[in-house]
C-alpha cells in the first residue's frame, strides 16, 4: 500500500462559534482571510471571545489532508514543529491516536495556534498565530524522513520559506517520491507568486487550488487557470465551491459536482478533497473516482464544526467508497 508523507505547519485549531461578524471588525480580520498575528493579538482574540462556544482540534492544512488519508486506512507520517509545552503535547498525542507516524521537532517558541472563527454563514476566518510552527527549518530534514514513502503532501503556506521548500521538494524528489502541493491561500500565492511559479514547474506533480488560489497564481478565471496549471504539472485540480471541481491532467479534464449538504462550518474542504483525491489517485481508481472521493469527504467535513469527521460518517464514507 502506497505511504503518504505529510509536511506543514503543526498548528492547533481553536474554533470559535461567532454570533455574528463584529468581533472580526473589533479585531480587524477581513472576513474570509487568514492573517498572521503575533502571540499578544491571538491572546487578545482569545480574551474577546472566551464568551463564545469553543473547541480544540489538531490542524493545519497538510495535516488535516494527512488525517484524513490515515482514516481511509493509509500509512502516513507528518512532519513539523511545536512547542515544548501542553498544546504541543495535544498534537503530538493526536497524531499517534490517528495511526499517523509523528516526526516533530520540539521547541522553546509556544505552539502554533489557529484561531479560527466561524461565521453564521459557515464561512472561516483564521487569526493565526504560527509560534514554533515556523521554525520547521530546511536543516531539521534528513534523507531517512522521505525514505518508504510514496507521496509527499506540502501545505502552500511553508512557502513563506523559500529555503525550506527548496529544500523539501529537492530530498523528495531525490527519494522518488511523487509531489503534491496545495496552494493554501490566495495571499500567499499573490505573495511568493514567482517562486511558486518556478517549483511548480520544477517539482511538483499534482495541484490543489481553490478558484482565489488558481487566479492569483495564472491570473485567470478557473477554466483557463486550470489549463496553464496542467501545462507546468501532471494533474491540475481546481475547486469552484457549490460549482464542485475540475481536475485535468494532459488533454484529459474531469468535472466533478459536488456532495448537496448543509453547510456549517468551511474549515477543512479543501484539506479533505484532498485527502479523497490522494487515495483513489494512489489506488488506481482513475480521476473522476477520486474527485469523487474528495468530494465525499469535502462534504462531509463542512457539515460538522471544524476540520475533523466524526468517527460514525467514517463508516458512512467508506461504505460509499465500496460503492463507487
Amino acid at each position: 500500500m502506497a505511504k503518504v508523507l505529510g509536511i506543514g505547519n503543526a498548528l492547533v485549531d481553536i474554533l470559535t462559534k461567532l454570533e455574528n461578524d463584529q468581533l472580526l471588525e473589533e479585531l480587524r480580520l477581513p472576513k474570509g482571510s487568514m492573517q498572521l498575528v503575533d502571540d499578544q493579538t491571538s491572546v487578545h482574540i482569545s480574551q474577546k471571545s472566551q464568551h463564545l462556544e469553543k473547541e480544540m482540534a489538531s490542524g493545519g492544512s497538510a495535516a488535516n489532508t494527512i488525517h484524513g488519508l490515515a482514516r481511509l486506512g493509509m500509512e502516513t507520517s507528518f512532519i513539523g514543529t511545536v512547542g515544548n509545552d501542553s498544546t504541543g503535547q495535544f498534537f503530538q498525542n493526536d497524531l499517534k491516536s490517528s495511526n499517523i507516524n509523528p516526526v516533530l521537532f520540539f521547541s522553546e517558541t509556544p505552539s502554533g495556534i489557529a484561531n479560527a472563527m466561524i461565521s453564521k454563514d459557515g464561512e472561516r476566518t483564521f487569526g493565526t498565530f504560527l509560534g514554533a510552527a515556523i521554525e520547521l527549518a530546511a536543516d531539521h530534514l534528513k534523507e531517512e524522513h522521505f525514505g518508504g514513502h510514496n507521496l509527499i503532501h506540502i501545505e502552500g503556506y511553508l512557502v513563506q520559506n523559500h529555503q525550506l521548500m527548496e529544500e523539501i521538494m529537492k530530498k523528495a524528489q531525490s527519494a522518488g517520491l511523487k509531489i503534491s502541493l496545495d496552494l493554501a491561500s490566495y495571499n500567499v500565492v499573490q505573495d511568493n507568486l514567482d517562486f511558486l511559479r518556478g517549483l511548480v514547474e520544477k517539482y511538483v506533480d499534482i495541484v490543489f487550488a481553490n478558484e482565489e488560489e488558481a487566479k492569483a497564481f495564472t491570473g485567470k478565471n478557473p477554466e483557463a487557470a486550470i489549463d496553464e496549471i496542467a501545462d507546468m504539472c501532471d494533474v491540475a485540480i481546481v475547486k469552484i465551491g457549490k460549482e464542485g471541481s475540475m481536475i485535468k491532467s494532459g488533454g484529459h479534464l474531469v468535472r466533478v459536482g459536488v456532495t448537496e449538504v448543509k453547510a456549517l462550518d468551511t474549515t477543512g474542504a479543501g484539506d479533505l478533497y484532498a485527502s479523497g483525491f490522494l487515495f483513489g489517485y494512489l489506488n488506481d481508481m482513475g480521476f473522476e473516482k477520486a474527485g469523487k472521493i474528495g468530494a465525499l469527504l469535502a462534504g462531509k467535513v463542512i457539515e460538522g464544526y471544524g476540520a475533523k469527521i466524526s468517527s460514525s460518517d467514517w463508516d458512512y464514507i467508506r461504505k460509499r467508497i465500496t460503492e463507487l
